[in-house]
């Protein structure tokens, strides 16, 4: 069962008409935008819920971004490629474009992105981006394909931030949650050094973890997400105050991964991002081929990889 609906994107000031496609199953809802191939509801039908942040902007705008094509900000507002500075905004460009909607299934609902004029005057590269959002069960998967259509190398990022409505009762806080993983006793992890919005690669610090969990605290995203890399997390869940899960991400195909949310520790949402290269490390001044994580694309080659949300 599938259907659509026209909805209001407001962002930065602008404001514009996009249509949403919904698509579902006998456990789960799921509603994709237009405007950037966006998550835009994950509904629990058997919990009669809403899971993903429905983007009130007293707090966060978004609800599901997709980062593409860099994930984070470059040191300094840009980067270089073949000795050429290129200015670009924090998470590359897709999540405010307007995609091309290629169709759905009773399971599936496809977009694509192609570059433009607009998008190669600050990224030299052409390119398809398809997003396609595929439910089975309880479980979304969000896949991601990269076509390099030019005849010369690509270099890229791409990554996920969806966020999760935390906490779901009355009378809960976000702190009576937990973040919890796939097994590991211990967790290696870096901070966002914020006077240059850079990853602070040099000082990694250690999680430990109790049964697998780690409990949100007022001060946890003081100093930006947690961030991990090298695949050390390959499923990282949401879980109630009594232990049981919420919402679990398994990304096996993903090096990098963060945990974010706003400073305040009233802000009722935790994000699962699951990131292919991220932002600049800390002293970074090399060129785009030679930034931490990013990938690289022969020309015709296509690029797949996917991520699940699991509720409960």
């Amino acid at each position: 069962m599938h259907f659509r609906k026209r909805c209001q994107i407001i962002n930065q000031g602008d404001s514009r008409m996009s249509t949403v496609r919904t698509v579902e199953n006998e456990f789960i809802k799921v509603s994709v935008c237009d405007h950037g191939a966006e998550l835009f509801g994950l509904y629990d039908k058997e919990n009669d819920r809403e899971v993903l942040w429905q983007a009130d902007p007293k707090y966060w705008n978004r609800h599901a971004p997709v980062l593409f094509p860099f994930v984070g900000k470059c040191l300094g507002g840009y980067y270089t490629h073949k000795g050429v500075n290129y200015t670009i905004g924090q998470h590359g460009f897709a999540r405010d474009m307007e995609f091309e909607f290629l169709g759905q299934t009773e399971n599936s609902i496809s977009h694509v992105l192609k570059w433009t004029e607009e998008t190669y005057a600050k990224y030299p590269f052409k390119f398809e981006l398809k997003i396609t959002h595929v439910i089975e069960g309880k479980q979304l998967a969000v896949q991601w394909e990269v076509v390099n259509t030019d005849d010369d190398m690509m270099y890229f990022s791409i990554g996920g931030h969806p966020a999760f409505n935390v906490p779901v009762f009355e009378g809960e806080k976000k702190t009576d949650y937990y973040i919890t993983f796939g097994g590991e006793k211990t967790l290696k992890y870096i901070r966002i050094d914020l006077s240059c919005a850079a990853a602070d690669y040099e000082n990694p610090m250690t999680l430990e973890l109790d049964d697998n969990k780690l409990k949100i605290t007022e001060n946890m995203f003081e100093q930006d997400a947690l961030v991990f890399d090298e695949h050390e997390v390959k499923k990282v869940g949401i879980a109630f105050p009594d232990g049981t899960p919420y919402v679990t991400m398994t990304c096996e195909q993903i090096p990098s991964f963060g945990v974010w949310s706003q400073p305040m520790p009233e802000t009722p949402f935790v994000c699962l991002e699951p990131w292919i290269g991220r932002c600049d490390n800390k002293g970074f001044d090399g060129e785009l081929k030679d930034k931490y994580g990013v990938q690289s694309l022969e020309a015709g080659a296509t690029f797949k990889a996917q991520y699940e949300i699991t509720l409960g």
